[in-house]
């Protein structure tokens, strides 16, 4: 007399089916065993609970396949609970809404609408057979070439632990960029790295490593920004770098030099400048100093203009 396996599999008896085992074995094959290797089943649901049984029949049967297409009108979530046997499953959760799949008891796994998800079923427990990874770490590299996309993909980020820039998946900007170590923003001699915002604040040093240069702001004595200490730039007016110390803004060096023994000055002043307190200035005249600029020399220092 035949019995069954737990995937109801027809396990002839001995001297049994005499002239028929061949059909038998056939189904086995074509029928029973594709379900389980390929096979995909729709399962439809209608606003409630939907059970899967497996009975002593070779024959086709939704709950032996791999694949398990949930479709129909869903009403809110529901459950699928699956017949108590060892089997992996392939679900895709074609409904709108949640999906858990389980055994009677035990641990169960909630499917989000759209996704497709491998499950375990121990048949007392239903757990994840492939996962991503969720813990905590550091970025190294975020890279991608051309548009992410996918239904998982944007659902994920919908909800928990999601989403990106704003309640819109793959829309928005990242606000705070942080982490726990090194970030590496380009990794290339060519790379380069735009800031758009007006400034750019940093708290702490500001290392500058390698063997390039640094290019200060540029502009004409016209083109001066609202003046702050500290501030640094190029004047293409005086063809000089300045600072901007004391109240007023100064030549801070840059002149040509022959060997350290020629330096240079400019001939017109053309901005008012106030000279520091307790310090003395010597220019090579003849120096012009346009209508309406003023030269101030704080008391007890003096300026030398030399011919």
């Amino acid at each position: 007399m035949s019995t069954y396996s737990d995937l109801k599999i027809e396990l002839i008896g001995t001297g049994e089916q005499d002239g028929t085992w061949g059909t038998t074995t056939n189904t086995n094959l074509g029928t029973a065993l594709e379900e389980m290797i390929t096979g995909s089943a729709d399962v439809t649901f209608a606003s409630a609970t939907q059970t899967l049984t497996l009975s002593n029949t070779n024959a086709t049967q939704v709950g032996r396949n791999l694949r398990l297409n949930l479709i129909g009108t869903s009403g809110g979530p529901q459950d699928l609970v699956l017949p108590a046997t060892e089997k992996f499953y392939l679900v895709n959760n074609a409904t709108a809404d949640i999906i858990t799949c389980k055994n009677a008891s035990g641990t169960t796994v909630a499917i989000p609408a759209g996704v497709s998800q491998f499950i375990f079923n121990t048949g007392s427990n239903v757990s994840v057979a492939n996962t991503y990874h969720s813990g905590a770490g550091v970025f190294t590299t975020l890279s991608a070439s051309g548009a992410v996309t996918g239904t998982g993909f944007t659902n994920l980020f919908a909800t928990p632990p999601g989403p990106i820039g704003s309640g819109t998946p793959n829309t928005g900007n990242f606000t705070t960029l942080g982490a726990t170590g090194d970030v590496t923003l380009g990794d290339a001699v060519g790379d380069s790295v735009t800031f758009n915002a007006g400034t750019a604040v940093v708290p702490n040093d500001l290392i500058f490593d390698g063997t390039g240069t640094i290019r200060t702001p540029r502009g004409t004595t016209a083109q001066r920004p609202t003046a702050s200490l500290g501030m640094l730039r190029y004047n293409t007016t005086l063809s000089e770098f300045e600072g901007y110390a004391a109240g007023a803004w100064g030549s801070i060096g840059g002149g040509a030099s022959a060997g350290g023994a020629i330096y240079e000055n400019t001939q017109t002043i053309s901005a008012n400048y106030t000279m520091t307190t307790g310090t003395n200035g010597h220019s090579v005249g003849p120096i012009t100093v346009d209508t309406g600029v003023t030269v101030t020399i704080p008391t007890g220092s003096s300026w030398l203009v030399s011919v």
